[in-house]
Order: structure tokens, then sequence, then C-alpha cells
């Protein structure tokens, strides 16, 4: 069932032209160089230093890397981040990171 919903969210996205992470709830990222990433539609922080950032998503996590990382804004979900950001990398669940 879960599937024929996802399907009917897709179609409809497509027939009246709406942006699909909305209507399918999906993460959006937006980085600026090397220097803040935004993400929107997270689920949660789940670890935080000035190295690393990891964030549950809906089908996994999405983990920050760089060096001075600091959360300059956090609401319920979304989150901006600045520092020296080294990587971006999504991590699907049931996968080991590495």
């Amino acid at each position: 069932m879960v599937r024929v919903s996802r399907r009917l969210r897709k179609w409809t996205a497509t027939i009246l032209d709406l942006p699909q992470d909305v209507v399918l709830d999906l993460p959006r990222i937006t980085m600026i160089g090397g220097l803040q990433v935004r993400v929107e539609n997270h689920r949660g922080i789940l670890h935080f230093s000035p190295q690393n950032l990891r964030l549950a998503m809906d089908g996994g996590e999405m983990e920050v890397t760089g060096q001075e990382l600091t959360i300059r804004n956090i609401g319920q979900e979304e989150v901006f981040v600045e520092g020296k950001i080294m990587g971006v990398q999504l991590h699907a669940k049931g996968k080991a990171s590495g």
C-alpha cells in the first residue's frame, strides 16, 4: 500500500508540476561552495561535532564532514550549518557507513 501511495504522490507531482521534494517529503540540500549547507526535511540530529554532522532521513542518514562546523540555525525540519565542508554523503537504511 505504501508503494501505491508513493506512486500516486509522484504522479500528482508530475501532473501538477509540483516539486517532488515537497510532495514526496524528500530531503532538499542546498550547499554554497564549501562554506554552508542547508538541509530541509530531515528527521533529527543523530550526532554533531566540529568535524561531523549526522542527520536522520526517511531513507537513512546524511553525513556532513568538515572542519569547524557550527550549527547556525536549527528548526524542526531544517538545519543550517557553516564551516569548512569537506563532504556530504547519503547512507541508505541498512547500509554500513564507511
